[in-house]
């Protein structure tokens, strides 16, 4: 049974667009630096989904649906000198970080805005809703997978997309 998460980006930094462009819709999900996030990273499996979060937007949402088609493995980045995610802490013997590889599989025709969902019954435990929750890499609980997907097939644009 998959497990389901909720990855968040800055669409500056990386959209759920620029994923759509990248080669065969897939990447590697880099620059976790947290060590919590890490830990869930860690525990994504091959097959398990993710909504893709657009944070730092106006309006903040949920724009899409990722699969993980590759587990976790140590961070490259994290080796490399040159790279913004150099650490030189982490080693390839003790690596420290870790990412996924993910593919797009659903890109929302109306984004679902975080003040939409923070009006949903069934999501009040969410971790994206909960207060101060920063977490780039959270859980999402099967039931609030399924609202949130419900909410999709059910969405129209002046709902969905406007808080």
């Amino acid at each position: 049974m998959p497990q389901y998460w909720l990855l968040k980006s800055e669409p500056a930094s990386f959209s759920i667009q620029d994923l759509a462009r990248s080669a065969s819709q897939t990447t590697c999900w880099e620059g976790v630096r947290n060590y919590q996030a890490r830990n869930f990273l860690k525990s994504m499996k091959l097959g398990d989904r993710a909504f893709f979060y657009h944070s730092n937007a106006d309006p903040p949402a949920i724009v899409g649906i990722v699969e993980v088609v590759k587990a976790a493995y140590p961070d490259p980045y994290a080796f490399d000198p040159k790279s913004r995610y150099f650490d030189p802490k982490s080693t390839s013997d003790a690596p420290r970080w870790f990412l996924v590889d993910i593919t797009l599989l659903k890109t929302f025709s109306n984004s679902l805005a975080l003040e939409y969902l923070r009006r949903i019954k069934g999501l009040e435990n969410m971790e994206l809703l909960r207060k101060g929750s920063r977490l780039s890499v959270q859980p999402v609980r099967p039931e609030e997978w399924e609202c949130v997907c419900a909410l999709v097939r059910s969405s129209k644009p002046a709902r969905a997309s406007q808080a």
